[in-house]
């Protein structure tokens, strides 16, 4: 695993590789010993996995708040999607600024992003699939969310958005109230 570091305070992208024969391949998704350094003194607590059928379908942008905010670990294991994370840890020197990286099967990559930081993503392949490693559980009452529309990072989404949820499309824009999430 080959870990290399984003413009985003924090938010890493990390290249695995495969090994192949005539039988297949196999691959490694993740190694507590090799991901120490990102990981640190945090455990996987759960892992949950997407679906999404449409190519230019949007999910996002979610994130949880302290006390339940959580890492999360995301790899594309079919299909093709632009994955996208927004800092909005107050205390950030990238507060406020967006990474975007082709997550694929084929590709390989995982990104990585930290506590404080909000998570989507652009389906370019018909029926992708993610699968999420999280630091913490899930929790309602924590659950946090930016429209995939906001003014403030202007995304250039690769696609036409021919779908989102109506409850991702009633998130609000951030607002002069917004004085970003502390951990």
């Amino acid at each position: 695993m080959r870990i290399k570091n984003t413009a985003l305070q924090g938010v890493v992208v990390v290249q695995t590789s495969s090994i192949s024969d005539h039988r297949g391949s196999f691959s490694r998704l993740f190694c507590d010993d090799e991901l120490a350094q990102v990981i640190k003194d945090r455990n996987i607590m759960q892992i949950n996995k997407s679906i999404t059928t449409d190519v230019g379908a949007v999910r996002g942008f979610h994130y949880q708040n302290p006390p339940y905010a959580e890492m999360k670990l995301i790899r594309c294991i079919k299909g093709r999607v632009w994955d996208v994370v927004l800092d909005l840890r107050r205390d950030s020197a990238t507060f406020l600024q967006w990474h975007a990286q082709e997550l694929s099967a084929d590709n390989a990559k995982m990104m990585i992003v930290p506590e404080g930081c909000a998570h989507g993503f652009q389906v370019l392949d018909t029926n992708s699939e993610l699968l999420y490693l999280h630091t913490n559980f899930y929790s309602p009452e924590a659950e946090g969310g930016i429209h995939v529309l906001d003014p403030i990072f202007s995304i250039d989404w690769p696609l036409p958005i021919n779908d989102l949820s109506e409850k991702d499309n009633s998130h609000a824009f951030i607002n002069e109230h917004f004085s970003g999430i502390v951990l």
